[in-house]
């Protein structure tokens, strides 16, 4: 279900690396665009494992079913930032979605923490690559007003 994700947003983003993307001014900062593909296929992996983890434990324990649906409520916000940053190529849009990704994620650490710790910290990497990808939007957005 995770790499379903990725995928869905591959569509929009492959086609925009080599066009409209690589016209943007970007950061001295930025990486490489063949770094993404292997960084997201890992973090997807990643939070397979998570999810996996917390839907094994159980749905029948306190806060399981919430964090469960909204792990996969926020797949598809996850996948929405790739529609409207490569598809639309609204970054300012996409810059409001991976804020609000980027606090679905604290709030799904912390909603995992309890059902499984283990879980929990496999989300960190996400974590800090979708904090860096905020500032990278950002930077995006600033730099191609």
């Amino acid at each position: 279900m995770c790499q379903g994700a990725g995928v869905v947003g591959s569509f929009f983003t492959i086609s925009a690396i080599v066009g409209w993307y690589q016209f943007l001014n970007k950061p001295a900062f930025s990486p490489p665009n063949w770094l993404f593909g292997p960084v997201w296929i890992t973090l997807y992996t990643l939070m397979g494992i998570s999810f996996y983890l917390v839907w094994s434990g159980g749905l029948g324990r306190k806060g399981a079913r919430f964090a469960f649906w909204f792990f996969i409520a926020h797949l598809f916000v996850n996948a929405g930032w790739s529609i409207i940053f490569f598809g639309f190529h609204n970054i300012f849009m996409a810059f409001l979605v991976i804020l609000l990704l980027l606090l679905m994620i604290v709030v799904l650490i912390k909603l995992f923490r309890p059902l499984n710790r283990l879980a929990s910290n496999l989300l960190i990497p996400y974590f800090v690559w979708v904090s860096f990808a905020t500032i990278l939007n950002y930077s995006l957005m600033v730099l191609n007003k």
